[in-house]
């Protein structure tokens, strides 16, 4: 309210200096004549007050995201507060933003102290997995071939013959392990119903299981 007066008085000061039209007339004479008005000095140099606010996401020329920087009103209101691209510099969002940093910093160090992993690591992961491989029972369900047909074994023809491609799709999906087809030795399509034992192509740096002399992927064939 003080400076509501303040500049109210200043107001009535400014205007009382305003020449008549009669007074200027008077005045003609002698060059003493104003002819701006008193405002347009008093109003020179008076700019609005930039707003601190703090970014959400950094801006090119402006900042990084977490830093408190001074924009116009306009800008502020009209661009970056609706797409949410800046917050108020207030306690309230301040706070938050800091919790944010310190979360998004520790993210950070603890992704600097990974560790590569060691080609120690990856032949242990490679183990693990074709003992995954050797050891689970891969079952595929297919629809018997019609009419019915049986080959020499008793064994049941199914519509559609299996290849590697779907094996190793299978083997993604129920082991939870990635071969390419090339490591499935399978010369032909399997196309009946049955247990199979399909031989794998494994690194030989990986050592076999005891009394084993080859790696197999164990394949059953079942009717829907």
């Amino acid at each position: 309210m003080a400076c509501l007066q303040y500049g109210r008085n200043t107001l009535r000061q400014q205007l009382k200096n305003v020449k008549t039209p009669a007074a200027i007339f008077q005045n003609c004479e002698s060059g003493e004549v104003h002819l701006h008005h008193p405002l347009f000095y008093a109003a020179q140099g008076v700019r609005y007050r930039k707003l601190q606010v703090i970014l959400t996401t950094g801006i090119d020329k402006l900042g990084k995201a977490g830093e408190t920087v001074r924009v116009a009103p306009g800008y502020f209101r009209n661009h970056l507060m609706p797409k949410l691209l800046a917050v108020p510099n207030i306690d309230k969002y301040r706070h938050l933003m800091e919790d944010q940093r310190k979360i998004y910093q520790r993210e950070e160090v603890e992704e600097v102290k990974i560790v590569p992993a060691t080609k120690e690591d990856k032949m242990k992961e490679y183990q693990m997995a074709a003992n995954r491989l050797d050891r689970t029972m891969l079952v595929l369900r297919k629809l018997a071939k019609k009419p019915l047909a049986k080959d020499d074994n008793g064994r049941t023809f199914i519509q559609e013959s299996i290849g590697k491609d779907e094996i190793v799709a299978e083997v993604a999906r129920q082991i939870s392990v990635h071969i390419e087809p090339e490591h499935l030795v399978l010369d032909t399509p399997l196309h009946v119903m049955g247990e199979f034992e399909v031989p794998l192509r494994m690194p030989r740096s990986i050592p076999l299981p005891e009394g084993k002399v080859q790696w197999v992927l164990q394949v059953k064939i079942r009717g829907k």
